[in-house]
């Protein structure tokens, strides 16, 4: 499997567990319905975990623009390979998205709520003020991506040969889908913690194109947090694991 692929994979498996825990609990009828945030951040976590198992031996897992950005910032891969990565995440996470509109779309036709259909594909912040929003995603981001560094470390200094681009490998798929719970559980109640912009812009552009009934539209005021917001987190994160010294 090539690192292209498996980042498709990866991030399709990713998207489609964690937006499909959201529509079992936000979508009328449903059995997982109004279950509350502890599923959706437990299954989202463990989402993480399934998607880095697949891609990890592959591509090391990035599914995520913000992991790949700070991956670029600390020399562990190139910039024309980042940009490889960040399609295929963008295409994973668009198709993942879409598969969890297939499986649910009764459901959405049940659901009156357009927030709660929305809420399937991207975030929202639960008070809208951008500035703190912003903060809540570089925060999360940062604290994602500042201890994805401390679980690659030894692999960082260490494997030199290594064939794939550094990233979280199948070693790291149990700590991290970890640091995604409590970064969920912690800090996800201000924004509905994105911390990664392929996760949040690419399933709001499917959910712009689909035939849903009643959803509501792009927020383009709101769009642009989700992705500049992990960005900014995972610069501040390498940079900071760089000045440390490793």
């Amino acid at each position: 499997m090539t690192p292209f692929i498996a980042e498709i994979i990866g991030t399709g498996f990713l998207i489609l567990l964690g937006g499909g825990v959201v529509a079992n609990v936000v979508l009328n009828g449903t059995k997982g319905n109004n279950s509350g945030w502890i599923v959706i951040t437990t299954a989202w976590a463990l989402g993480v975990f399934v998607g880095v198992v697949i891609a990890g031996p592959y591509s090391g897992a990035h599914l995520n623009p913000a992991v790949t950005l700070a991956m670029l910032i600390a020399g562990n891969i190139d910039a024309s390979d980042a940009l490889v990565y960040v399609l295929a995440q963008f295409i994973g996470a668009m198709g993942g998205a879409f598969v969890v509109w297939l499986i649910y779309q009764d459901h959405f036709k049940a659901t009156t709520d357009a927030g709660a259909k929305q809420a399937v594909f991207c975030t929202a912040p639960a008070i809208r003020n951008l500035p703190v929003n912003l903060i809540s995603e570089v925060v999360g981001t940062f604290v994602l991506l500042f201890t994805i560094f401390y679980f690659t470390d030894a692999t960082l200094n260490h494997d030199a040969d290594a064939t794939v681009p550094i990233g979280l490998g199948s070693l790291g798929a149990i700590p991290v889908a970890f640091v995604v719970w409590v970064i969920g559980l912690a800090l996800g109640g201000t924004t509905g913690y994105a911390i990664n912009p392929a996760r949040d812009l690419g399933p709001r552009i499917v959910h712009a194109l689909l035939p849903i009934r009643g959803k509501a539209d792009f927020d383009i005021g709101y769009a642009w947090v989700p992705v500049i917001g992990p960005l900014i987190g995972a610069a501040l994160a390498a940079i900071a694991f760089l000045w440390m010294g490793k």
